[in-house]
């Protein structure tokens, strides 16, 4: 083999083994940040006039689509406009945190015009996360259909997740919850409570789901062992789905989330119980993952972001997520060998609840301010003087 080729042969090598590497940590890492500022940025409110937003999912033309968790669906303009509210919208469960979650815009939405929502939906035995896509239309939603119901429904207004996730294959992730006292629930496989979901567009299961020819089990379930998912991302490079979920006092985790894997709840974790009392048999147990990340003390992370964009190119390949309990927005840099490294922004003008991290066609950070006043803001480069 000509040395040339050996080279770059070597190369490739390496950096495949870096990159596997990268993916494949079995040991977590605690939280350990600096404090960044947005002085080069431009923060702005781009739209204003929400109660509660929680998803956010731009439009090819420009637009993007925004819920409101008591149960509204609105467009907003390129200037930042609101649109009243698009009819056509399923009915929520808006008690506790359930209510209108997530949107999505299908992976064809130039020709079919199909969006997806997760919300509470009501039923026997209490409330359950679901999912429905409807054609967006001049006149509202049409065509509405639910695809998905998690099981079962059970009482109680917590942990409902949910973020949606389209993979490159077309199938869609569905983020869940495992509705706070019901916990347990998160380690079977006869349940969708605390699970990972992987669906087709139209609701089928895909064949090479990881359990679909296992006995006892939902082929639905992609992954298992998880508390209350609220932030989900593809990665652009490695196509591998990567959530947030939030743990208990301490413990909110960011993992690479694997096809059949038990990420631990609530049988291992790095938090403890309201109470201060232990959770399950420790940090570690033999068959079960270890987070990439953990937060300990607990920022309650929601929305999770790969930034991609060319506007911040300091930021790029960086993940981001925003932080209810603590109030700002957080930037995780991922090194060669798989460990982060944490930046925190609080300036002034981000210091909220943000519930959802967004990047837009031009390259910005969208956020969403989950408030009774809520808004959207949007991070741009600051024009130079």
């Amino acid at each position: 083999m000509p040395r040339p080729a050996m080279h770059r042969l070597l190369i490739a090598g390496l950096t495949l083994a870096i990159g596997l590497g990268a993916c494949r940590r079995s040991d977590a890492q605690k939280t350990k940040f600096t404090t960044g500022t947005l002085d080069s940025a431009n923060v702005a409110v781009y739209a204003k006039g929400l109660e509660a937003p929680w998803g956010l999912a731009f439009l090819p033309d420009g637009r993007a689509l925004v819920t409101e968790r008591p149960g509204r669906l609105r467009l907003v303009s390129p200037t930042g406009g609101l649109s009243q509210p698009i009819i056509g919208v399923p009915a929520v469960v808006a008690s506790g945190q359930g209510g209108l979650l997530d949107v999505a815009i299908d992976p064809e939405f130039v020709t079919n015009q199909l969006v997806y929502l997760s919300y509470a939906e009501a039923g026997n035995g209490g409330a359950a996360t679901a999912v429905a896509r409807g054609k967006l239309t001049s006149d509202g939603l049409e065509n509405v259909e639910v695809i998905w119901r998690q099981v079962p429904k059970v009482k109680g207004g917590n942990h409902f997740g949910s973020r949606l996730v389209f993979a490159r294959d077309g199938t869609l992730f569905i983020t869940t919850g495992e509705r706070f006292e019901y916990r347990d629930s998160a380690q079977v496989l006869t349940n969708t409570l605390g699970k990972v979901v992987r669906v087709n567009r139209d609701g089928t299961i895909p064949s090479d789901n990881p359990f679909v020819n296992q006995k006892g089990a939902l082929p639905e379930i992609w992954s298992y062992g998880h508390r209350n998912m609220q932030g989900a991302t593809l990665h652009p490079e490695t196509g591998q789905l990567w959530t947030i979920e939030h743990g208990a006092q301490g413990g909110d985790e960011l993992n690479l989330d694997l096809a059949g894997k038990n990420y631990g709840w609530p049988v291992i974790t790095w938090g403890i119980d309201y109470s201060g009392a232990k959770i399950g048999e420790g940090t570690t147990k033999a068959g079960m993952e270890q987070p990439n990340y953990y937060w300990v003390p607990s920022i309650a992370p929601s929305g999770l972001l790969y930034y991609t964009g060319d506007a911040f190119p300091q930021w790029k390949g960086s993940f981001f997520t925003g932080a209810l309990k603590w109030q700002g927005l957080s930037r995780l840099q991922p090194g060669p060998d798989g460990t982060f490294t944490e930046e925190r922004f609080q300036d002034a003008a981000i210091k909220y609840r943000i519930r959802d991290v967004r990047q837009g066609p031009d390259g910005a950070v969208y956020l969403l301010v989950d408030s009774g006043d809520g808004k959207i803001l949007r991070i741009s480069p600051r024009a130079p003087t």
